[in-house]
């Protein structure tokens, strides 16, 4: 569609207009519970006297609870209900009220979602690895990681929310179980994952090895998943360009 408002313009309106839908007390507490579980997690590894390597312990909570839950969850919720939230309730129709390309009506979402979900992610992360001790380079890896998580599975999951109704529960189903559970099994699966990427993030920067991580440096691994990210907003663009919403 030929629109008469413009790109930027276009998105910015998206943004504002979604972001004050996203923004409930609800999940803004739920999804701070979340990460604050983390964050007793890594005090936990922290006040254990029975663990070894505090810096390989802290990094194995980041993988196995931060990228599994914290990261994919948060986003989730957010970008999944951007542009879902308006399908399954019929309000979706008011960002037809001026005439708008779909695509900057995709990123606006996307940048909506990750506007809340970045720091609700990449903070208790961040605290986490800190408090864990896991050293410099073990909190650079998790921000690096968690930052481009978040950018991944937000892409992901608007798309999810055009796609389907619930996207919620597919998407848990998603995320723990191929995204959580047969990434840890198949280094295959782990490279068209999400995870998989984020595992070879932390893995290269941390200096802790992962077992399954793939085999793949810091910046491929990142420009994956802004490949992802990319390839997320043109399907979201093109599948909101086919739906019919009234």
């Amino acid at each position: 569609m030929s629109g008469s408002v413009p790109f930027v313009r276009a998105a910015v309106l998206t943004h504002r207009l979604l972001l004050r839908q996203l923004i409930t007390r609800g999940r803004i507490i739920a999804l701070l519970a979340l990460g604050g579980i983390l964050i007793l997690a890594a005090v936990g590894v922290a006040t254990s006297a029975e663990i070894d390597d505090q810096v390989e312990a802290m990094v194995g909570v980041i993988d196995g609870l931060g990228l599994v839950l914290v990261v994919p969850v948060v986003a989730l919720v957010f970008a999944s209900a951007s542009l879902g939230d308006g399908r399954e309730d019929g309000t979706l129709v008011y960002l037809w009220l001026r005439p708008m390309d779909r695509l900057p009506v995709v990123i606006g979402a996307f940048l909506a979602s990750i506007t809340v979900s970045l720091p609700l992610t990449v903070v208790p992360m961040a605290i986490a690895a800190a408090v864990g001790g896991s050293g410099s380079d073990g909190i650079t890896a998790t921000v690096v990681a968690s930052g481009v998580g978040v950018l991944g599975y937000s892409a992901l999951f608007v798309l999810l929310g055009l796609l389907v109704k619930n996207a919620i529960i597919w998407g848990l189903a998603y995320v723990l179980l191929w995204e959580g559970l047969f990434t840890q099994f198949s280094s295959a699966i782990g490279r068209v994952s999400v995870r998989g990427y984020l595992r070879a993030i932390v893995d290269n920067m941390a200096g802790v090895r992962l077992n399954g991580a793939l085999d793949i440096s810091t910046p491929i691994a990142v420009i994956v998943c802004l490949g992802i990210v990319v390839a997320g907003l043109l399907l979201g663009a093109q599948r909101l360009q086919q739906m019919e919403v009234d």
